[in-house]
């Protein structure tokens, strides 16, 4: 496009508005699409020489913002600013004071004050019990029941009943336990206790060993040559048992099993099974029909002391415990509690053949702390 000359803004309008033609006389005067073209290609290839623009406008001066001053210069501004500051005259604020209301100056509920200081009271003093506080509780276990290695009772008749009871053991202070082995003779009286291992070789009188068990029980016997405890698992190498004063076993007063006598079997007085029975073997355990909770001593419960003391006892025909001894001991006056405790305990009596029978049984009394 060729070079146009810029006129003031009023001589151009006004001389746009003398040029003015009116729009009737231009009708059918427009040049047509060949000359159209052909004067653009010309002004494109050939265009008009215009004489050199002349501008009308002037440079003003402004402020450098890239400028700036020397160093010594801002410090010395720096330092005017700071010991001789200018003076500027006061200020004018167009703000008023607003009264409000002082939130302190209104006394506050006393209602609400009360419930505030209540709830904060119950707060601490549940956080001081929950620290200090330590509930007690003693649970008492199920009295365990205790199968032991007894000789099998069979079933007698109820005639034959009456004539059992007591029972025998022995031994000869051996480290091992009785082996298995054959029953001696039955008798009425014992002179020679039974003996695996004999001692004396060469009595001055022989006497057959024997053991003191009503003639119409029939014993269980193990068909071997040695003598023994035929209700035993061991076998070999030859022992006379644990117990004491002669006879086979881990008892003593020369029968042969657990007991006390010259019979066989756990009990006393010589004879068969045993006064006082184990559970098992046909002999139904005791059930626990009411306990109480064992308390804890003061010595125990000042020391925060726990544990567990297993007491034996013997629960007879009436279901009353007798007998109360401690196997394994707490101290700090616990197993007196427990002692205490089982005694009030109260069974239904363990039977066997449908009849009540005094049976041992052992309880693990619970101390802890929750």
């Amino acid at each position: 496009m060729p070079n146009q000359v810029l006129l003031d803004p009023e001589t151009e309008i006004a001389s746009v508005e003398s040029e003015e033609t009116p729009l009737w006389s231009q009708i059918g005067r427009e040049p047509s699409y060949v000359r159209a073209l052909y004067t653009n290609l010309r002004d494109a290839i050939f265009p008009t020489k215009l004489p050199p623009l002349e501008l009308e406008s002037k440079p003003v001066s402004v402020v450098d913002p890239l400028a700036q001053e020397p160093l010594w210069a801002e410090i010395w501004h720096d330092l005017r600013d700071v010991y001789f500051p200018a003076k500027l005259p006061p200020l004018e604020l167009q703000s008023h004071e607003v009264a409000v209301r002082d939130i302190l100056a209104v006394p506050r509920d006393r209602q609400a004050s009360l419930i505030a200081g209540g709830v904060h009271v119950a707060i601490l003093a549940a956080i001081i019990i929950f620290a200090i506080w330590h509930p007690k509780s003693a649970v008492v276990q199920p009295p365990p029941i205790k199968v032991s290695t007894v000789t099998p009772f069979l079933p007698f008749s109820p005639k034959m009943l009456g004539e059992m009871g007591g029972g025998g053991g022995g031994g000869d202070h051996d480290l091992l336990m009785a082996s298995k082995g054959k029953l001696p003779q039955i008798a009425k009286t014992q002179f020679v206790p039974p003996e695996e291992i004999i001692r004396n070789d060469h009595p001055k009188l022989a006497v057959a060993p024997t053991v003191v068990v009503p003639q119409e029980v029939q014993l269980p016997n193990a068909n071997m040559p040695n003598l023994g405890d035929p209700t035993t698992t061991v076998r070999g190498p030859a022992s006379n048992g644990t117990g004491t004063q002669s006879g086979i076993g881990s008892g003593h007063s020369g029968g042969v099993g657990s007991g006390t006598g010259a019979g066989v079997g756990p009990g006393e007085d010589g004879g068969y099974g045993g006064g006082v029975m184990h559970v098992g073997n046909g002999v139904m355990p005791p059930k626990l029909i009411y306990s109480v909770d064992p308390e804890f001593s003061d010595e125990a419960r000042k020391a925060k002391f726990q544990g567990t003391s297993v007491v034996s006892l013997i629960v007879d025909t009436n279901g009353m415990p007798q007998n109360i001894q401690v196997l394994r001991a707490l101290g700090m006056g616990l197993d007196e509690k427990a002692i205490e405790a089982v005694k009030q305990y109260r069974f239904k009596p363990a039977k066997f053949h449908g009849k009540p029978v005094a049976v041992e049984i052992d309880i693990e009394v619970d101390f802890h702390i929750y």
